[in-house]
């Protein structure tokens, strides 16, 4: 449901070729009749499904699952009617991910209505949240921003490596974080050539990273300043994380907690090399697939841990997160449909 934006189209993407999955219902108010790619071209040929009006009761008639790519706020007027109907969700918005009901009016600017849901969902991150996404129903899917950030900490903070209450996250994202509807700050002429900081205090993906590092850190409360800046690129992310360390780690005590945490993962790459162009993380070796890289470097000078963290905004932060939650959720290897790797040039 709300499958005409960019999140949307890389859900289908994924889910078309996707061999446990039988794609049933496509809805859109905009596109409503018209072939999938009208909105989405890459999808021509390999589909005959056409975009429909949003109806409850069809998608209730013809599914057993889900998913929600609708505008924050949406998938809160519907999702109790689908759980109610026995149908699962992975739900693509905010609507879910928060546990404390007074952050969305802080955040998002709404009182949540269902916050007996916010206890019954589960945080869509798979390298954190694996067993409890087995069993689950509802699935709130993370940010985008705040999956880069929360994977490329969460082993140094589990670990006490790092202040907690001292954490600064600096991250670029490509312009397909901003969704499919333009604005002025989306326009060629101002978006190009340039690096613009926007929202740099008080980020709503603040509330996520703080909640989930939090849940990791064995009672320490993680306080973090974030702040994006829009860069010419159309899809990635690249998390640059500064903590001040505790105890003064070395790098092979940091190697061993990543690896502790990350060793068996399917998605996740670590990235040091001393040789190469590519020696840490770079978001352009991700693009369109569902891998994680992470890299770090230690600052004896001043007690600083760096972490470096690149992924694809609409695949690992978004559609790819959501396959992989379902995978896990139906019990099909939780890889499957989401192998091919990156380009490269």
């Amino acid at each position: 449901m709300g499958g005409s934006g960019y999140v949307g189209g890389e859900l289908l993407r994924l889910l078309v070729c996707h061999p446990a999955c039988e794609l049933q219902t496509v809805t859109s108010q905009r596109y409503a009749g018209e072939p999938l790619y009208r909105a989405h071209p890459n999808l021509r040929g390999l589909s005959a499904l056409r975009f429909q009006e949003p109806n409850i009761e069809a998608v209730v008639a013809s599914s057993d699952l889900v998913f929600t790519a609708l505008p924050h706020g949406e998938s809160i007027k519907i999702v109790p009617d689908l759980l109610q109907r026995g149908l699962k969700v992975v739900d693509l918005t905010a609507d879910f991910r928060l546990k404390d009901p007074s952050a969305y009016k802080e955040y998002y600017g709404f009182e949540h209505q269902r916050p007996e849901l916010l206890q019954k969902s589960v945080y869509g991150l798979p390298e954190l949240h694996r067993a409890e996404i087995q069993g689950s129903q509802l699935i709130a899917v993370p940010g985008c921003m705040a999956t880069a950030a929360i994977l490329g900490l969460a082993p140094p903070v589990s670990d006490g490596f790092i202040d907690a209450g001292r954490i600064v996250v600096d991250v670029k994202i490509g312009s397909s974080g901003a969704g499919v509807n333009p604005t002025i700050a989306s326009h060629h002429s101002e978006h190009s050539d340039g690096v613009r900081p926007y929202k740099v205090t008080g980020h709503r993906h603040i509330a996520e990273v703080e909640q989930e590092l939090t849940g990791v850190g064995h009672g320490d409360f993680v306080k973090v300043a974030f702040t994006p800046h829009a860069v010419n690129m159309v899809r990635g992310i690249l998390a640059t994380a500064h903590a001040f360390t505790r105890g003064n780690p070395t790098e092979r005590d940091v190697w061993k907690s990543y690896r502790a945490r990350y060793g068996s993962e399917p998605f996740i790459r670590m990235v040091s090399d001393k040789k190469g162009l590519y020696g840490l993380p770079n978001p352009k070796v991700t693009v369109g697939t569902n891998f994680c890289d992470i890299g770090f470097e230690v600052d004896t000078h001043i007690q600083r841990l760096v972490t470096f963290t690149a992924l694809d905004n609409l695949t690992k932060g978004a559609a790819g997160q959501a396959v992989q939650c379902f995978n896990i959720m139906t019990g099909v290897n939780e890889q499957t449909g989401l192998n091919a790797p990156g380009l490269h040039p």
